[in-house]
């Protein structure tokens, strides 16, 4: 439908009677949508006195978001978003209506309440609860349950928005949130918020700009941070318990992750600690640093220790700087770890000469990817 005559609307003197828009609402043809949306756009031009609308305008509003076309409906809520005096039902239709439809009536709706803004987290798209975030000081009830949810895109435009009511605790979950959402980091870094205990936690796995960032608001002491991460290292390479080091135990692959995850973030994971890991039985903590020293995935990590042949986890290795007069030592340590993988087929490929860490990455993943032809050119 081509609405034409919308850059001609009717004055507001001229807007149609509420009878004559209810007739319009009920005919479904094109030429009364066109008079319809007109009429509405007159009347929102016009703004009813204050006080609620007569049962028949309450009417003609919610017969036209229920039947009306799209653009009609898209007209309606961007001309009602900052009303006080349109029926409530009707803007919360506009609100859980496609995104581009709703988003303004999200944003700035005076009459969407907390319950409102609830339902739309629940029932309504990823697109409509990054509006809800957005908009402009919702309540810390509304905070919560968007920390609760812990959509990453959703948490970040929580994260950006300043006017947002949210508790210390809403905030000290953001911040174990952007262990794993590093978009995060940025905004909670400058978060008008943060306190200096929060920040100390956050310190522990953002990058240096982040860091300096972060020191320029608080004073953090990096030996002491420094001293946590070591101990908890400590912890996780000395278990106490036959049941810590098996590599079946149900928690242990998630809090080597995250360790992995802590050391790297402050600057601590090394080569050097990936022999050490495999030198106190620590096979799951070796595999899981290794991914993130090179940029691998641990699946292919995993893949290349369970190979019939060393050569893909050489590769690996060579890729984060372990020196290959090292590695035949390495791979008899890891043998004895998993169940003597990998096997012993294939060349020594190591004996070959070395290689810059990043033709060993291409050799690495061309190999585990099964790419063959790949895999002389990357070398």
């Amino acid at each position: 439908m081509v609405l034409v005559q919308l850059v001609h609307p009717h004055r507001a003197d001229e807007a149609p009677r509420p009878g004559e828009l209810l007739d319009l609402a009920r005919d479904t043809s094109v030429d009364a949508r066109q008079r319809l949306l007109l009429g509405v756009v007159a009347l929102c031009d016009a703004r009813p006195p204050a006080g609620e609308l007569s049962p028949v305008l309450g009417e003609i509003f919610l017969t036209l978001a229920r039947q009306a076309e799209r653009e009609v409906r898209k007209v309606l809520a961007e001309r009602l978003a900052h009303a006080d005096w349109a029926p409530a039902a009707l803007v919360n239709v506009l609100a859980l209506d496609e995104i581009e439809i709703a988003r303004p009536i999200l944003a700035s709706s005076p009459l969407l309440r907390e319950d409102d803004l609830l339902r739309v987290l629940i029932e309504a798209s990823l697109e409509h609860q990054i509006a809800v975030a957005r908009r402009s000081g919702i309540s810390g009830r509304v905070a919560d349950a968007v920390i609760e949810r812990a959509e990453p895109a959703v948490l970040m435009a929580l994260a950006t928005n300043r006017t947002a009511e949210i508790s210390v605790d809403g905030l000290r979950r953001l911040v174990e949130h952007s262990r794993r959402v590093a978009a995060l980091r940025g905004p909670l870094t400058r978060h008008p918020l943060l306190t200096e205990a929060l920040a100390e936690q956050l310190y522990q796995w953002v990058g240096t700009a982040l860091r300096q960032s972060i020191a320029a608001r608080f004073t953090i002491d990096e030996r002491a941070l420094g001293g946590a991460v070591y101990d908890a290292v400590e912890g996780v390479l000395r278990p106490t318990t036959p049941e810590d080091v098996a590599l079946g135990h149900p928690d242990r692959d998630e809090m080597e992750r995250r360790l992995i995850d802590k050391l790297r973030s402050a600057g601590q994971l090394r080569a050097g600690f990936l022999i050490r890991a495999v030198r106190d039985k620590r096979l799951g903590l070796f595999a899981h640093g290794l991914a993130t020293l090179g940029g691998f995935g641990v699946g292919e990590i995993r893949q290349a220790l369970e190979a019939p042949t060393p050569e893909a986890l050489y590769y690996a290795c060579a890729a984060v700087g372990i020196d290959r007069a090292v590695f035949p030592t390495l791979l008899t340590e890891l043998r004895k770890l998993n169940r003597g993988l990998p096997g012993d087929q294939g060349e020594a490929v190591w004996l070959r000469g070395a290689l810059s860490s990043g033709s060993a990455a291409r050799a690495f993943r061309a190999l585990i990817g099964g790419e063959q032809g790949k895999l002389q050119a990357a070398v």
